[in-house]
């Protein structure tokens, strides 16, 4: 064990949970060459073989899922450790990686994530707007935002709040199509939705609940279906904190055509009590503790 190297069970944890050098390297900020070299080291010290090397990428050994499972204690250990022993000027400094959904990451929170930054000159908020669901557990993300309570892991989660959805599109369509009175009228509208097969959430599986309706215009973005919304090209659900915001948007049915989703705020327990964690964590449920009103509007309440 004298050529044991303890930092190199951090390579081989990026390596386990990405499954290819390139993007654990990205990950740990380092040359897929040093993270492959820092590898090999790691089986030639310990006298295994970790992986096996597919053109696909790289797969655990049996013996790699053994060290895979101390490893993680080891990490969590050491995510305990600072969070006790670091004091407030370190604690504050560093990357926190946000993972939301593009609707909430791009539209709320990346306008408003700059006073952060501002606040802690030593911190650097990595946002990461896309339409999927984070796994904490591979460190995909720090905080995630979801659509829904996890149930299982080792995760803190805490609801940030609820917010409304509702049928909108631009005066100028309404305009050149048959008056909208009630759901039958909706029949040979224009609709934009999510992809079937690419709906990352059973929460935003919503079609049926407008009615007898078939998207033409279909994207796994929300800011895409927002953009072709507003050229004019349909209908669409769209949540109340977007929606309301574009001049252009007007709601369609408000009083038939509404569905409440919920937005939860998710920690992996083990970097929970790291300061930047807990600190960015706390501004994002402030945030949207103080504009309530742009998700859940009085007439909604």
């Amino acid at each position: 064990m004298a050529d044991f190297n303890w930092n190199d069970l951090r390579f081989f944890l990026a390596v386990a949970r990405a499954g290819t050098l390139t993007t654990a390297a990205q990950r740990l900020r380092a040359d897929h060459t040093t993270v492959s070299r820092r590898i090999s080291a790691l089986e030639d010290a310990l006298r295994v073989t970790l992986f096996e090397r597919r053109p696909s990428g790289f797969t655990l050994t049996p013996q790699g899922e053994r060290l895979k499972q101390t490893a993680e204690v080891m990490e969590s250990a050491a995510f305990l450790a600072q969070g006790m022993v670091a004091d407030g000027d370190l604690a504050l400094a560093g990357a926190v990686r946000i993972g939301a959904p593009d609707g909430f990451g791009s539209c709320f929170l990346a306008p408003r994530i700059g006073a952060l930054c501002e606040r802690h000159p030593e911190l650097e908020v990595q946002l990461v707007a896309m339409p999927r669901v984070f796994s904490l557990s591979k460190r995909e993300a720090d905080i995630a935002i979801s659509l829904s309570r996890p149930q299982e892991g080792r995760l803190y989660a805490r609801k940030l709040t609820d917010y409304r959805l509702g049928l909108y599109g631009t005066a100028a369509y309404l305009d050149s199509r048959p008056a909208i009175s009630s759901r039958a009228d909706l029949r040979g509208q224009s609709f934009i939705g999510y992809i079937d097969d690419l709906i990352f959430a059973p929460e935003l599986d919503y079609v049926e609940t407008i009615g007898e309706v078939v998207p033409r215009i279909k994207s796994s973005s929300l800011v895409a279906q927002l953009k072709a919304t507003l050229a004019g090209a349909g209908l669409c659900m769209l949540p109340a904190f977007i929606a309301q915001s574009e001049p252009d948007l007007v709601p369609v049915l408000p009083d038939e055509l509404t569905i409440t989703r919920s937005f939860w705020l998710i920690v992996h327990e083990d970097l929970r009590s790291l300061a930047r964690i807990s600190m960015t964590a706390d501004y994002i449920a402030d945030l949207v503790r103080r504009e309530q009103a742009l998700f859940l509007p009085p007439s909604a309440i």
